[in-house]
């Protein structure tokens, strides 16, 4: 065989496994990544029963900003620096903990399991106009003075956490 048809087989079978790759990854489906924390080996170590720890770190992913509108009257579009819209959760956790009975024979183990929640945001922008104003045809085509303007676009905050607790047998 060639070295160019090795060479092209090579490059072809690396895509198809980059491509098979990309598909199958659950992280970029779910916009989350699990981050499992392995207590298995200080478990029989130890010989008991040590809580199980996961978690699920968010992957931000920044989306397009409106862009400027230009508002009839003024020289500069009303919102002269857009706000930014970023995308991502907060990052979630699952713990599950024995206890040693406290609350009864039926009530061995507590779980807290809090999802990553999705989380939409918006950058500050800034809005300004010139201290001059269009163009003006009673003053021969000249613009005039006016007190120059600025405002700040605030940022936004939305998402809805959630978390359950539960006791019980062997969770």
């Amino acid at each position: 065989m060639k070295s160019t048809t090795r060479r092209t087989l090579a490059a072809v079978v690396t895509g198809v496994a980059a491509a098979v790759g990309a598909a199958a990854s659950p992280a970029a489906a779910a916009g989350a990544i699990p981050v499992p924390v392995p207590l298995d080996g200080a478990e029989t170590a130890l010989g008991m029963e040590l809580p199980e720890v996961a978690g699920e770190l968010p992957v931000p992913t920044a989306g397009a900003p409106e862009g400027p509108r230009y508002v009839e009257g003024r020289l500069l579009p009303e919102r002269t620096l857009p706000r930014l819209p970023v995308h991502g959760g907060l990052p979630g956790a699952d713990l599950r903990q024995p206890l040693p009975r406290v609350l009864g024979d039926d009530f061995d183990h507590a779980a807290v399991d809090a999802p990553a929640a999705g989380l939409r945001t918006l950058t500050p922008g800034l809005s300004l106009d010139a201290p001059l104003t269009a163009p003006n045809p009673g003053a021969l085509g000249l613009p005039t003075a006016k007190l120059p303007q600025a405002g700040l676009l605030a940022p936004a905050v939305r998402t809805v956490p959630v978390a359950d607790l539960g006791v019980g047998p062997g969770l």
